[in-house]
């Protein structure tokens, strides 16, 4: 029975939760990253390069027979090999923006956590035993 009840703690903790809802968000995002380097970036990127579609860039490997295409999808289904480089190259560059991204969310999440800390209070001095006091009334009366 106490195994239940630790599992019960541990799978209600903040940190496990919190863990859950940034995977569900991370896969969400990593979408919307690969639909933004897939659509919009790639075919820019292809545009400047000359290339208009990274995925279709291969090497063959084996002999071509005759009457294959030469494209990737029927060099595939003829099972002919081949270095298909593109598709590496697109995952690469969507990797990258993840990453890049990421750490400008990180680093921004640091400065608002450090602009939101208060200034430490300043530490009020400890109160002078009573004693202390005693003898500095003392010491005063002697003094007069």
């Amino acid at each position: 029975m106490s195994f239940l009840k630790d599992f019960k703690e541990f799978a209600v903790k903040g940190n496990v939760i919190d863990l859950a809802v940034a995977v569900i968000i991370g896969g969400a995002f990593g979408k919307i990253v690969s639909a933004l380097v897939a659509d919009l970036i790639m075919p820019l990127v292809g545009m400047v390069v000359g290339k208009i579609d990274f995925s279709n860039l291969f090497v063959v490997l084996g002999t071509l027979p005759a009457g294959t295409p030469r494209t990737l999808e029927a060099l595939k289904k003829a099972n002919i090999p081949v270095l298909a480089y593109g598709d590496f190259l697109t995952i690469t560059l969507n990797f990258l923006i993840l990453a890049f991204v990421i750490f400008v969310m990180v680093r921004m999440i640091a400065k608002l956590k450090r602009a939101e800390e208060p200034a430490p209070a300043p530490a009020e001095p400890p109160p002078t035993p009573e004693d202390t006091l005693l003898l500095r009334e003392i010491r005063d009366a002697l003094t007069k």
